[in-house]
């Protein structure tokens, strides 16, 4: 199993539509999708995630029930997943941890990777709407500090992608092979 994570908004189920052709709900607003969204893929289930955070429309106690149910579907399932493709926004990513660290919190998404390493499963972060950023290259290295992610490991789990044009999927895809075969 293929699992894609992150905050809402991120862009996890236009990759997902991108990479498998499969049609999964999309939509411009955050929280569109709600439950697991399972489509098989070259052999394996692929899996969609809510996202989590801020979801439009619902009450903060129905955002946490939907973190909930996130994190219960990855520890019922840690042995079965193979590969988790953690995507975050490129373009926001930076600003929101820092924001979260002035405050004196654990950034969500740094503390989803945290949590994924914790469960031992290969984690890819695909860094999305790269076609928004200016310095990419920076905010890589930005992120792999804040993820605790050694430089020599960069290329290997962090992406740079737009799921939106379709850019760098070649790039993920083969990560996305190495991985599961180093599994």
């Amino acid at each position: 199993m293929i699992i894609f994570a992150g905050r809402s908004n991120v862009g996890k189920s236009t990759l997902v539509f991108q990479l498998t052709g499969k049609k999964v709900r999309r939509g411009k607003r955050p929280g569109v999708t709600r439950r697991p969204v399972e489509v098989e893929w070259r052999g394996k289930k692929v899996v969609d995630l809510p996202g989590f955070g801020f979801m439009s429309g619902l009450p903060k106690k129905v955002q946490e029930r939907i973190k909930d149910e996130i994190v219960h579907f990855i520890e019922d399932n840690a042995d079965k997943i193979e590969l988790a493709v953690l995507v975050v926004d490129g373009k926001v990513a930076p600003e929101i941890i820092e924001r979260w660290e002035k405050r004196g919190e654990i950034p969500i998404d740094v503390e989803f990777y945290q949590f994924l390493r914790e469960l031992e499963i290969p984690t890819i972060v695909a860094v999305n709407k790269i076609d928004k950023v200016k310095n990419v290259r920076g905010v890589i290295h930005f992120l792999a500090e804040k993820f605790g992610v050694p430089y020599s490991e960069i290329g290997e789990t962090f992406v740079p992608i737009s799921a939106k044009f379709g850019k760098n999927l070649d790039e993920l895809k083969s990560i996305m092979e190495k991985k599961i075969r180093g599994s």
